[in-house]
């Protein structure tokens, strides 16, 4: 059985409000390259969401975001090193719209002190990766073409039979 090739893509950004609309463009375009064009508006939306949000309550706009597929599951993270930004508080609203679009979200804190927001979307049944294999480059198959010596109607004639078959035969 063959399965979805697992993609992941992650980007640094510094966020500002004419980059919001940057990021959610590069996003979808991965999206679409990964043939996940019905999750383009649900991960889109909520990573323009948190996008906004930081660029509104952060004072550090250095932001990390990052997409994994695993052929189910779509995990969208944004990472931002504002020690000062509460997503309890600062981010209250933007978690809420998060938490009603997509099927997990959670907060968690990294070693450096900053935090990792992050959701994911399952691929519906609807969905599906197309899984057939790719032709090989032209130069490929130029270069695997068998070589023929004889022509074909040569080796579609009978093979003679050897000396030792005959006579046993008759």
């Amino acid at each position: 059985m063959k399965t979805a090739v697992p993609c992941y893509y992650h980007l640094d950004v510094e966020v500002s409000p004419e980059r919001v609309g940057q990021v959610r463009r590069i996003l979808a375009a991965h999206l679409r390259l990964w043939y996940l064009d019905e999750l383009v508006e649900p991960v889109c939306g909520g990573a323009e969401l948190l996008l906004k949000a930081i660029d509104e309550h952060a004072t550090d706009k250095d932001t990390s975001v990052e997409m994994w597929w695993t052929g189910q599951h779509l995990i969208t993270a944004i990472g931002e090193n504002n020690h000062d930004l509460r997503p309890d508080q600062d981010l209250r609203g933007c978690l809420t719209r998060i938490a009603a679009t997509s099927d997990g979200w959670g907060c968690c804190a990294t070693a450096t002190g900053s935090k990792v927001i992050w959701f994911s979307q399952r691929a519906r049944s609807g969905v599906r990766v197309p899984l057939v294999p790719k032709a090989p480059d032209p130069s490929l198959r130029e270069g695997l073409r068998a070589p023929r010596a004889l022509p074909v109607a040569a080796l579609a004639a009978p093979a003679p039979a050897p000396d030792g078959v005959l006579e046993a035969a008759r």
